[in-house]
């Protein structure tokens, strides 16, 4: 079945999105062959999660499982995480350090680090009987390869031999950001992980949505943290698939949109008991102080004040996704810097003072759109186009950008 047989894309193109896509199992489908599989590269990791030879951590490329590993040279192997025996995941725990070998347990095949069949339990069978077939060649099974690259310590695989070097995937402004942001040496504070009961496109939408930020989020607002009356902007990737919203709260102003009267959010009488959440120091000579960078198709990169955090948002089915943070801090912080940024951790994750929302308001779209698959969302805040907004966020362009890149991989 293809996507075209399913249904067709208005013809006002990216302005609209069908509610079908959400929902729809066969759309679903089509996704993980063409986009998880497809020629696009995917985080999965931070190189620093597996510093030493033999060290290994599972993840999932859409529903595909997939393991990397640390070898003896100091590389990064990444295969399909399954036994070319009978399909069993070779790797069981979600991390771990292998002695030079992987074994599959149902039946004790195993690996060398870069995934090639080593040897197989009773080969030769047992007292001279049973076993494999006299021409059965080791060497020509092995865990399926794939692609890696790493770009300022964080781990990217593709499924695909026809994805562009990782760099001109990424394109020279997404680079710079990351540049910035993580461009040093960065440790782990902690890790979250979340379900939610939505498809994994409703959050990636919110991510880009740069027009709901300070008014769904009534702590952003209220602190100050975020508001479109700050200067800012949208950069664009050259075919609009990746992108970043970004603002600094500095150079805010009296905006008259944000009257209580009007919106929920814009509540002045709103105060925190422990100041140390918002309270940092101007890290970023740009001085911007919010930045949320998506890479197609899921992964975050994500600068609120002096909290730094990665997110990968995995599609665990049509209504389901899981939300992966990675909470970041750098080396050689000073013990008030990384104070600063553990108090501020709490404005994000599962429970986070702002992030807490975006965790729940995919499951409502989920369930006002789930009856009419053929209605579609308007998305025209800012125009029609999918172009660069440099002077304003109060616009769904990188949610247009987002669906043309969907649109390009689907071929729809």
């Amino acid at each position: 079945m293809t996507v075209e047989s399913i249904f067709e894309w208005p013809g006002e193109g990216v302005s609209r999105v069908p509610f079908r896509v959400y929902s729809d199992p066969g759309i679903y489908e089509a996704e993980q062959d063409r986009i998880f599989r497809g020629p696009v590269w995917h985080f999965v990791m931070m190189d620093r999660e597996i510093p030493e030879p033999g060290d290994y951590r599972r993840a999932r490329i859409g529903d595909t499982p997939i393991v990397a590993v640390r070898d003896a040279g100091g590389g990064i192997n990444a295969m399909v995480n399954r036994c070319v025996h009978r399909g069993n995941l070779v790797c069981i725990d979600e991390a771990g350090r292998a002695d030079g070998r992987l074994t599959c347990v149902y039946h004790n095949w195993t690996y060398d680090l870069s995934g090639r069949l080593t040897s197989v339990a009773f080969q030769k069978g047992a007292g001279g009987k049973g076993g494999m077939p006299e021409d059965f060649d080791l060497s020509a099974h092995r865990m399926t390869p794939l692609r890696v690259a790493v770009y300022r310590g964080l781990v990217f695989v593709t499924l695909s031999d026809d994805t562009p070097p990782l760099e001109d995937y990424l394109g020279p402004e997404m680079c710079a950001n990351i540049d910035r942001v993580v461009g040093r040496d960065m440790v782990i504070l902690g890790t979250y992980t979340q379900s939610m009961a939505n498809n994994w496109k409703l959050y990636m939408e919110n991510v880009r949505d740069s027009y709901h930020a300070s008014l769904l989020h009534l702590f952003f607002t209220a602190t100050r943290i975020n508001r479109l009356s700050m200067d800012g902007g949208i950069r664009l990737s050259d075919r609009g698939w990746h992108h970043i919203s970004y603002s600094i709260a500095a150079t805010d102003r009296e905006e008259p949109e944000y009257d209580p009267e009007k919106l929920r959010a814009a509540d002045d009488d709103y105060d925190i008991a422990d100041p140390r959440i918002v309270r940092g120091w101007p890290e970023f000579e740009c001085g911007t102080t919010l930045a949320i960078q998506s890479v197609f198709p899921n992964f975050v990169l994500q600068q609120t004040l002096n909290s730094i955090a990665l997110r990968i948002c995995t599609p665990t089915g049509p209504d389901s996704c899981e939300l992966s943070w990675r909470i970041l801090g750098c080396a050689d912080d000073s013990e008030a810097e990384r104070a600063a940024r553990v108090h501020q951790s709490n404005l994000i994750g599962p429970a986070g003072l702002i992030s807490m929302e975006d965790g729940i308001v995919g499951s409502w779209v989920r369930q006002g759109t789930r009856s009419e698959p053929d209605k579609a969302s308007l998305v025209e805040m800012g125009g029609r186009d999918v172009v660069p907004s440099p002077g304003s966020r109060a616009t769904e362009v990188s949610v247009r950008g987002f669906w043309r890149g969907w649109r390009d991989l689907m071929d729809i």
